[in-house]
């Protein structure tokens, strides 16, 4: 149904929607369950995305988990809604949790591998690209520089 509202409608939407969630959160302070993708290329690279609200930061793609839903299961579904990616051998590699607008935020650090090409839907997804380690962009979101290595070998502590 979203899909028949014009994208600059559709963004503006979203833009709203992500606002008012985030002075829910700094209001009602709920505890949250999500995901973070790290999606590899056969070449090793990492896929990053851009939101077409929020932070205009490059990040990994990801999102929030149903309830009752399996980690690996949410990140599968997640990359192929939000870029037309299939995510292969996907697992569960950590849980972290942040503070996010307020909420308390337990993510799922979901590493996989995709042969697939990203088709970001310019609606959610304003752009996607995989990088190489060595080559992220400047505009990353905050520390993502530091832990991508480690997540991208399966490692979460440090």
């Amino acid at each position: 149904m979203l899909g028949l509202l014009p994208a600059p409608l559709h963004r503006a939407g979203l833009r709203l929607a992500h606002a008012l969630r985030r002075g829910w959160w700094r209001l009602a302070r709920p505890h949250i369950e999500g995901c973070r993708v790290i999606a590899l290329d056969a070449a090793g690279r990492v896929l990053l995305v851009r939101h077409a609200y929020g932070s205009q930061a490059w990040m990994p793609p990801g999102g929030g988990l149903k309830r009752g839903e399996d980690p690996a299961l949410a990140g599968v579904r997640e990359l192929w809604e939000e870029i037309g990616c299939r995510l292969d051998q996907a697992r569960d590699i950590g849980l972290l949790t942040e503070n996010l607008h307020g909420a308390t935020n337990h993510v799922h650090l979901i590493l996989g591998t995709t042969a697939d090409t990203p088709r970001p839907d310019h609606r959610e997804i304003a752009e996607a690209a995989f990088f190489a380690l060595d080559a992220l962009p400047q505009d990353l979101g905050r520390g993502l520089a530091e832990t991508l290595p480690r997540w991208v070998k399966g490692e979460t502590g440090g």
